[in-house]
C-alpha cells in the first residue's frame, strides 16, 4: 500500500478498526452472513472503541473528523466484512442530513447519542416506484397543527428496524413535484411507525434491510429538517457526502479479496510450484492490486478535497462511488478465479466478498446514475470555462 501521509490520529483510527475487525468481526462474519443476522454486539464494540462519531463535531460528542476519517474506518472494517461495516456507513448516511440541515436544537437532541454509538441511524427515501427517480415519492406528510401526519411505505432501508433515528422523505405538496418533498427526523417507537419484511439478500447479509411503514404516523413539526420543500436538496447534498462511504466499503471489500487471493496464490502448489509464480496468475494479481490502489488514491484525495471546505464536489463524489464499486466487482470476481474451485466454496471468504461487492454498484445511486452525474458535471465545468 502506498504512503498516503496520514496523520498519527488517522493511523490510530486505522489500527483501531483493524484490531476490531480481526478480533471481533473475523470470527463471526460467516455465521452472521449465513443467518442473515444484524451484528448488534459489534455496534457495542464499535462504541467501546470510540469510532462511531469520527465524522461528528466534538461539540456533539464526536471526534471532530471528516469524510476521510469515516472512510478510513469503513474501508478497514470492510476488508473483513462489508455487511457489518455497513452498520457504520448507513448510520452516517442517516446522520448527514442532520449534520448538514438540522437546527442547533435538533443537532443537540440527536447527534450525541449517534456519536457515542448509543443509537444508530437510517436514511429512508427509496420506495417501490421511487429509486433512481426520487421525485416519484408517494409517501405523504400532511400538516396537522403542531404535527405532520405521515402515510406510506419505504423499501430496502438499510439499518431498517435496527436504527433508532430515521431521516424520512415525504411529499408535503404534491402540486410542486420534486420541490414538494420534505425531510423529517422520525424516531423508532413513534405511534404509527412500523416495520415490514426483512429482506433476504444475495450479499451484505449481516446488514438489516427492511420496509418502513407509516400509518397516520404523528411526527412533531419541530422534527422537520430545514423547511418544507427542501427534501430533494437535503437528499442530493447528503448523497454527495455519503457516496465516498460506499466507495470506502467497496474499496475495503476489494482490498480484502486481493489479500485473500495473494495469500492463497503464495501457498497453493501446482506443477511443483506456487501458482503465484505463474505469469497468468501474477498478471491477474498485478491488475487487481493496481486497480485497488487507484481506487484508494481517488477516494482519499476526494475526501481531503471535501474536508478542505470545497463547496462543489458532486462530480468527484460520484466518480469515487462509481469507480470503487466497479473495481470491487472486478477484483472479487478475479479473486474467486485465482482460488479456483476453492473460491466457489463457503469455506473461503472470497465468494462472500463477491456477493457483498455487487450491491455497491447499485445502492446510493446506481453506477449508471453516477455516470449521468459525472457527465453533467463535466458539461457544466466546460460551460463555465467557456464563459471566462
Amino acid at each position: 500500500m502506498m504512503d498516503y501521509l496520514l496523520t498519527e490520529e488517522q493511523k490510530m483510527i486505522v489500527e483501531t478498526c483493524r484490531e476490531l475487525a480481526r478480533d471481533k468481526i473475523l470470527p463471526i462474519r460467516a455465521e452472521y452472513d449465513e443467518k442473515n443476522e444484524f451484528p448488534r454486539q459489534i455496534i457495542d464494540d464499535m462504541a467501546a472503541a470510540d469510532i462511531c462519531g469520527l465524522y461528528i463535531g466534538e461539540e456533539y460528542g464526536g471526534m471532530g473528523g471528516g469524510a476521510l476519517e469515516l472512510c478510513l474506518a469503513v474501508e478497514e472494517i470492510s476488508k473483513v466484512c462489508g455487511g457489518i461495516a455497513l452498520a457504520m456507513a448507513a448510520t452516517a448516511l442517516g446522520t448527514y442530513p442532520i449534520l448538514l440541515f438540522a437546527n442547533e436544537e435538533q443537532k443537540k437532541r440527536y447527534l450525541p447519542d449517534i456519536a457515542t454509538g448509543k443509537k444508530i441511524a437510517a436514511f429512508a427515501v427509496t420506495e417501490a416506484e421511487a429509486g433512481s427517480d426520487a421525485g416519484a415519492l408517494k409517501t405523504s406528510a400532511r400538516k396537522d397543527g403542531d404535527h405532520y401526519i405521515l402515510n406510506g411505505t419505504k423499501q430496502w432501508i438499510t439499518n431498517g428496524g435496527e436504527a433508532e433515528t430515521y431521516t424520512v422523505f415525504a411529499v408535503t405538496d404534491k402540486t410542486r413535484g420534486s420541490r414538494g418533498i420534505s425531510a423529517f427526523i422520525v424516531e423508532k417507537g413513534t405511534e404509527g411507525f412500523d416495520f415490514g419484511k426483512k429482506e433476504d439478500k444475495l450479499g451484505i447479509r449481516a446488514s438489516a434491510t427492511r420496509e418502513l411503514i407509516f400509518r397516520d404516523c404523528k411526527v412533531p413539526a419541530e422534527n422537520l429538517l430545514s423547511r418544507e420543500g427542501m427534501g430533494l436538496i437535503v437528499a442530493i447534498n447528503t448523497f454527495n457526502y455519503s457516496r465516498p462511504g460506499v466507495g470506502a466499503q467497496a474499496l475495503g471489500i476489494a482490498a480484502g479479496a486481493l489479500a485473500e487471493a495473494i495469500n492463497y496464490a503464495r501457498t497453493r502448489m501446482q506443477f511443483g510450484k506456487p501458482i503465484a509464480s505463474m505469469q497468468a496468475v501474477g498478471h491477474m494479481l498485478a491488475n487487481m492490486a493496481t486497480e485497488v490502489e487507484a481506487a484508494r488514491g481517488l477516494l482519499y484525495s476526494t475526501c481531503r478535497m471535501m474536508d478542505s471546505g470545497v463547496k462543489n464536489f458532486a462530480k468527484e463524489s460520484a466518480m469515487v462511488k462509481m469507480y470503487c464499486s466497479d473495481v470491487a466487482m472486478r477484483v472479487t470476481v478475479d479473486a474467486v478465479q485465482v482460488l479456483g474451485g476453492y473460491g466457489y466454496m463457503k469455506e473461503y471468504p472470497v465468494e462472500k466478498m463477491m456477493r457483498d461487492a455487487k450491491i455497491t454498484q447499485i445502492y446510493e445511486g446506481t453506477n449508471q446514475i453516477q455516470r449521468n452525474e459525472i457527465a453533467l458535471g463535466l458539461i457544466k465545468e466546460a460551460g463555465q470555462s467557456a464563459k471566462k
